[in-house]
């Protein structure tokens, strides 16, 4: 968005958004599109292929309160959309159980819940005990992610947002005697500081060795976002997807050969994504520095060129005329948006928890002051199956412990010394008698009547950035 022209990444990056990223930016780019040159974002939900690898993901973080809501957000943000602008939706995951054909490599920010039980659970535990009732309740990570796993079967899923490395290894059940068995290689590796496994070996992965080197839209993708378009939601109300419950009359949206043949004829069978990223937002001038800019909500041309040429709606411009509409009519736009965001006063949500895959005190975890209420939901850390609610998906799991050689977390991940002085710091003497807050270290800043003008800090790895700050003077 800032990229000055002079420079492009060396390597060819895909990406997916987290719950960290520029969300006012992203979210200029629903359906994907480069966020620099040579790095592109697959959007809310893409599926793309390099050289003959199949590439999808899934962008945000799951909360049950705003998955099945449309999306609704925009700049400027208030205390509620700011978060929930990076929340799974439950269309995206809609949208993508619609393929039929092989995934090679999938990812996410949340981990797919009760990956875990597919690799060395023991080990995962010894590094982040804080971890451990959600993982025997099986209520840690997102089950819209576990849907998907288990719908897709990709080859390789990748994910990130426990800071942990973790390898597992999901060998799939097969519907029919005919169907052939698939697994999948999860891993997800530790944020980036020292002595933390934040890489991993190069991955072999076959491919079309006779492919170009562009980036190439995905037929069926295209297929299925054109099918699903009537389904588009801008509203904050809450609804479901279609399902064969009666209540609609098309609930199958996969796509036929023919359908798929129709989008290939229509780019004249040439898949290459063109490199058409437009800066949005003047470059960063740090001798002329703007502080307190208020977020403009943005159309991009990259999405309205993709819209134009599939016959997509333009959901960033969707909302812009619901908002006008609002507007005429006289109705309090920030009265609508201001509604709590912690879904009190919605319907029951189809998952039976609301835990995003942080819902445990995680020391490891830096946000928003305001995101203590919202988005880690520290105050309901698990929910314990019951009859009533049995965790998702457990029937069909079962507590395998092969490992791909090429994902194998090794022995001395377990020996970190900062993990180990992370226990004992932050998973275990926090813990004890305190609240998150008490617990937490705050950076505030204030404007001269003392109030908060600054968003707070917490630092809730005190004992890394100890770590770190030791290195640099070693």
């Amino acid at each position: 968005r800032y990229y000055s022209g002079e420079k492009k990444a060396p390597v060819l990056t895909v990406f997916i958004g987290g719950n960290h990223e520029a969300s006012n930016h992203l979210q200029e780019l629903p359906y994907g599109g480069g966020g620099a040159p040579h790095i592109y974002y697959l959007g809310y939900a893409g599926v793309v292929r390099f050289r003959g690898v199949r590439i999808g993901g899934i962008s945000g973080i799951f909360k049950s309160h705003d998955y099945r809501k449309g999306h609704f957000e925009c700049p400027p943000y208030n205390q509620q959309t700011i978060r929930s602008a990076y929340h799974v939706r439950n269309i995206e995951v809609f949208k993508l159980k619609q393929l039929k054909r092989p995934i090679d490599i999938f990812m996410s920010h949340d981990w797919p819940r009760s990956i875990y039980h597919y690799g060395n659970k023991k080990q995962l535990l010894k590094m982040k005990s804080f971890f451990r009732q959600e993982v025997e309740s099986n209520t840690l990570g997102s089950p819209a992610a576990s849907e998907l796993l288990q719908h897709l079967k990709p080859t390789y899923w990748f994910s990130a947002h426990l800071h942990v490395k973790f390898a597992a290894f999901m060998q799939h059940e097969t519907n029919s005697k005919e169907e052939l068995p698939k697994a999948t290689k999860f891993l997800a590796l530790d944020k980036c500081l020292p002595h933390r496994d934040f890489l991993q070996q190069i991955i072999d992965v076959e491919h079309d060795p006779n492919a170009g080197d562009s980036l190439e839209y995905d037929a069926e993708w295209i297929a299925v976002l054109k099918a699903t378009n009537s389904l588009v939601n801008v509203t904050q109300s809450s609804w479901n997807m279609p399902e064969q419950n009666g209540l609609h009359a098309k609930w199958d949206y996969s796509v036929t050969e023919e359908a798929i043949k129709e989008v290939l004829e229509e780019l004249n069978h040439d898949l290459k994504i063109p490199c058409n990223f437009t800066p949005t937002a003047a470059c960063y001038d740090p001798s002329k520095p703007q502080r307190n800019m208020e977020p403009v909500h943005t159309i991009n041309p990259q999405t309205t060129e993709f819209c134009a040429q599939f016959g997509l709606t333009d959901i960033n411009d969707r909302i812009q005329q619901a908002k006008e509409e609002r507007s005429g009519r006289g109705e309090c736009e920030e009265e609508e948006e201001e509604m709590d965001s912690t879904g009190s006063a919605e319907e029951p949500s189809e998952y039976n928890t609301d835990n995003s895959g942080l819902s445990s005190f995680n020391p490891d975890e830096i946000m928003l002051d305001e995101e203590e209420a919202g988005d880690e939901d520290l105050s309901t850390c698990s929910v314990d199956p019951s009859p009533d609610h049995p965790p998702e998906f457990s029937t069909s799991f079962s507590d395998i412990r092969i490992m791909p050689d090429s994902m194998v977390v090794s022995s001395d991940d377990a020996m970190d010394s900062n993990n180990e002085e992370l226990e004992k710091s932050g998973g275990s003497k926090q813990g004890e008698g305190k609240s998150p807050t008490e617990r937490s270290l705050k950076r505030i800043g204030g404007d001269e009547n003392g109030n908060s003008g600054v968003k707070k800090i917490k630092r809730r790895n005190q004992a890394i950035y100890a770590a770190e700050d030791e290195d640099k003077t070693d």
